[in-house]
């Protein structure tokens, strides 16, 4: 647990989830789809002014008859559309074999000249290798043949149909790891040449250019310029999908052609059960309807963009403010380091948002969060760890010295022990037991050390508890001998009248014992108290191995030699000196004497309860 718990465990979980998000796991981009679903979700719906859907759907059926239908009936719809005012006409239907009513002349005599851009499908077991394309310019320091989608065939139209069209696009979506379509490549490579999507291919023609220009650099596809439009991209010439605009939607056939007043209508199948819908986070959705939002976010110049910088950028947030949280959760205080966490988030999540809603610009959110809050959690755990051991060292350091509330508030704030030393004015009190020698010859006699140590562990225990009742501190068992101090770890401002109450009461316990022991026939036992109050050096001593919390000091060993001389005076079992019986307020003494007490020059005055 001491390496678990350690910094070194949390940057190597750190470096952990960078590598994983740097090796990007299904898992992880499903994640960070989702999010840009939600972002993407909160865009304004709106309606195009330049799109119309013709949908060949189940009314469309009802009047035409079974699918497929003879080609004259689509040069019939070019007709109705232009009848109706319609602009460009783009088919997203394909026409890969003849037609076996022999329409295909009539058809292909409407689509020459006529504004029609029809669908292409680049697939890998697609027979043919060529077709149809116009042709881009390329600038910048790297190739587009090495980021864009390649394909090795096509399917394409006949080419009777293709003869006369005005323009040809590909209609491919571009599933991720969970199937769902968000984006549309604009470009992509069939054996060794670019060809456009349709979308891309109608605005083409829409603004009669003759070629558009791919800008690219060593990290991938910047952007696809075709003037006025400069299109953002990601770094495989891929275009986010906006799902959120509605387009005027029309069932040929069911009823008379509005007037279209030259918007670009877009032809897809509809019928359920004769057409692929393509899933997408927002439902169903025909090919044309897809083609048709890249084009509108074209034409409004706010397209959905996740720029060829943003893995870099998200990589290197993650890998400052992951630090960040990490260092100041180590070597902070709890408040600091969960502000700084707080603080964190709260940049995050406004970055992404204010990239999101001020230039529509996706950044994932989703792994940082987690990064960042699964490091406050383990560097978290690891801090309550650590004051958890801390806490019972503490208990097991002083359950045996301390009363059990001095422990909990000892493990409640560990500041209160002060490890080391320092330097404090105490109380001391040193008890002994007045005639060990006869009733220890007594019970060697009877063959009996196993009662001996029985009424002794009995005498001590009595007293131990009444020392710590009053909140002194068991400092150690010497033999028969008991030392306790006042005043550490936990401060007591009255710690002179603590130990002399101590004192008075120890001697009534003591009083109970003798006259127990007396009734059995043993010999009379005493106690003799010594209590001293000065300053003293008090913490933890020792060595690193092995290390006790005591005292030391003059004051201390007076503390002791005034327990020794209670021998010297008949019927004393108690003296103080006068620096205790100064800063006692609740009694009363009588001076016994003035001694000058070994290893001191000065007199003393000694005096009892």
């Amino acid at each position: 647990m001491k390496y678990i718990t350690s910094i070194w465990a949390t940057i190597a979980l750190f470096l952990l989830l960078v590598g994983i998000r740097l090796l990007d796991p299904a898992l992880v981009q499903q994640f960070r789809l989702n999010t840009f679903d939600a972002m993407i979700g909160t865009i304004e719906e709106k309606h195009s002014d330049q799109i119309v859907l013709l949908n060949i759907s189940e009314e469309t059926l009802a009047v035409h008859g079974q699918y497929p239908f003879p080609r004259q009936i689509y040069a019939q719809m070019i007709s109705d559309l232009r009848n109706a005012n319609a602009g460009l006409i783009g088919f997203t239907i394909m026409f890969p074999e003849a037609d076996r009513f022999g329409g295909d002349e009539v058809f292909a005599s409407w689509i020459n000249d006529n504004g029609i851009i029809l669908a292409q499908d680049a697939d890998n077991s697609g027979k043919s290798s060529t077709a149809p394309y116009v042709g881009s310019a390329t600038f910048g320091t790297g190739d587009p043949l090495d980021w864009v989608i390649k394909y090795s065939g096509l399917i394409t139209n006949i080419s009777q149909l293709e003869q006369g069209a005005w323009g040809h696009g590909l209609v491919n979506g571009m599933p991720e790891v969970d199937g769902l379509v968000r984006r549309i490549p604009l470009i992509s490579q069939i054996n060794g040449e670019l060809y456009p999507a349709f979308s891309l291919e109608t605005i083409r023609v829409m603004n009669q250019k003759p070629s558009y220009t791919v800008k690219v650099n060593e990290a991938g596809i910047e952007e696809i310029i075709l003037r006025p439009f400069r299109i953002n991209s990601d770094s495989n010439g891929s275009m986010w999908i906006n799902p959120n605009t509605h387009f005027q939607d029309i069932n040929y056939g069911s009823s008379e052609l509005p007037d279209l007043q030259g918007k670009t209508v877009l032809i897809g199948l509809t019928a359920k059960g004769l057409s692929a819908q393509i899933p997408t986070p927002f439902g169903m959705k025909p090919a044309h309807s897809l083609q048709a939002s890249a084009m509108q976010s074209i034409i409004d110049g706010a397209q959905i963009s996740r720029p060829i910088w943003a893995n870099a950028l998200e990589i290197g947030v993650m890998l400052l403010f992951g630090l960040v949280v990490v260092l100041t959760a180590y070597y902070t205080s709890l408040w600091i380091s969960s502000f700084t966490f707080i603080k964190v988030l709260g940049i995050s999540i406004f970055g992404v948002w204010f990239a999101w809603f001020k230039f529509q610009i996706l950044l994932d959110l989703s792994y940082p969060l987690v990064l960042f809050i699964l490091l406050f959690t383990s560097t978290s755990f690891n801090n309550f760890y650590k004051q958890f051991v801390l806490r019972q060292q503490i208990k097991k350091q002083f359950e045996t010295y301390l009363d059990p509330r001095q422990v909990m508030l000892l493990q409640k704030d560990p500041s209160l022990l002060k490890l080391g030393g320092e330097r404090k004015e105490m109380t001391f009190l040193f008890m002994d037991i007045v005639g060990f020698t006869p009733i220890s010859e007594h019970y060697k006699n009877n063959n009996d050390p196993e009662g001996l140590v029985k009424l002794i562990n009995n005498y001590l225990d009595t007293m131990t508890k009444i020392i710590l009742k009053n909140g002194g501190t068991i400092d150690k068992y010497m033999g028969d001998c008991i030392m306790a101090f006042w005043n550490a770890p936990l401060p007591c401002e009255n710690h002179a009248d603590m130990a002399v109450r101590t004192a008075v009461e120890i001697l009534e316990a003591a009083d109970e014992l003798i006259a127990q022991l007396e009734d059995q026939g043993l010999p009379r036992i005493d106690v003799g108290i010594g209590i001293n109050t000065g300053d003293c050096i008090v913490g933890n001593m020792g060595s690193e191995s092995r290390f006790d919390y005591s005292v030391i000091g003059d004051a201390v060993n007076l503390g002791a030699r005034l327990e020794g001389q209670t021998r010297n005076y008949d019927g004393v079992r108690v003296l103080l000196s006068q620096f205790t019986a100064g800063k006692c307020s609740e009694r009363s003494f009588n001076q016994v004497d003035n001694i000058t007490v070994k290893g001191k020059s000065e007199r003393v005055t000694i005096l009892t309860v």
